[in-house]
């Protein structure tokens, strides 16, 4: 049982968690807030964050990714925890639970074919995406496209789409927050790669950082990061409704400490700590940005 608990990251929670909070929470502001929504929507994400986790311990440790000279913390098949088998049944188990729950999400929020159609190849295509970011021959993972599907599935489809869930339409400027959490995400991903940067290099996985080089995904790092909060008081203009907007204001000096750190960073295992702190930042810039647009 603690092999398992471990394998499923539970760190790794409120990243996945806080676009969901944030597409609803500004749902709520706009009073389109649908409870069984929003009940649904943090169940299908707390399964397809679990599966993604499973498939990224699965394929790193068949394709011999995850090995010794690994910084992160050993995973499950690495350590020899869990087996290959059972790791594999894993996936079919949550990848079930993802696409059960996924369904009654959409049935308790939608109300037309065309709704249901374009919602259901999303479910699909996340589903595809929490499996094929390592496993297979063309992992996306492996090419340099995590961050794009991260900023898709963490930004755009999980704030963006929650939205939508709610309120059954989705004005153009939700796109800004959806955006400014999906980088956020993004920035913990490229913390990620950079502190496995080399041993990524080694085993022939091209991930950004790898892509890009430590000086470059540095730069990279304090763009994202930056352009989310540029997003954010963009939203906050073009739809102004009181000082309390301000209270994501609260976690910008994080980020900009973390910044800082990242830029004069020379020990790459020295980045782990912050992937934590990172999402946890995510998870209270959401918190923070919808409640303000609530008040």
């Amino acid at each position: 049982m603690k092999a398992w608990i471990e394998a499923f990251r539970l760190r790794t929670l409120p990243l996945s968690l806080s676009c969901i909070i944030l597409g609803t929470l500004l749902a709520a502001s706009y009073s389109e807030f649908q409870w069984q929504t929003a009940l649904w929507a943090f169940l299908t994400t707390l399964f397809l964050q679990i599966l993604s986790n499973l498939a990224n311990d699965y394929g790193d440790g068949v394709k011999g990714t995850d090995n010794h000279e690994r910084v992160g913390p050993a995973r499950a098949i690495q350590s020899g925890a869990i087996t290959h088998e059972a790791m594999k049944k894993a996936l079919y188990i949550f990848a079930g639970l993802s696409f059960l729950s996924g369904i009654i999400l959409l049935w308790v929020s939608l109300n037309t074919w065309k709704e249901w159609a374009f919602f259901l190849v999303a479910g699909i295509g996340a589903i595809w995406a929490a499996i094929q970011y390592t496993v297979g021959k063309n992992a996306y993972g492996y090419k340099g496209m995590g961050d794009l599907f991260v900023l898709i599935f963490f930004g755009w489809m999980g704030t963006a789409g929650t939205f939508y869930l709610h309120a059954n339409e989705l004005p153009w400027e939700i796109m800004l927050p959806a955006t400014s959490i999906g980088f956020i995400a993004v920035a913990v991903l490229n913390l990620n790669n950079m502190r496995d940067r080399i041993s990524d290099q080694k085993v022939g996985k091209r991930t950004l950082a790898v892509m890009l080089g430590e000086k470059k995904a540095k730069v990279y790092h304090a763009t994202i990061l930056f352009s989310a909060i540029f997003l954010s008081v963009v939203y906050i203009s073009v739809r102004p409704t009181g000082v309390w907007q301000n209270l994501y204001l609260i976690v910008v000096p994080i980020f900009v400490v973390q910044i800082k750190k990242v830029m004069q960073n020379t020990e790459p295992k020295e980045l782990d700590p912050m992937l934590k702190q990172t999402a946890i930042s995510a998870l209270l810039y959401s918190l923070l940005f919808g409640v303000g647009n609530l008040l």
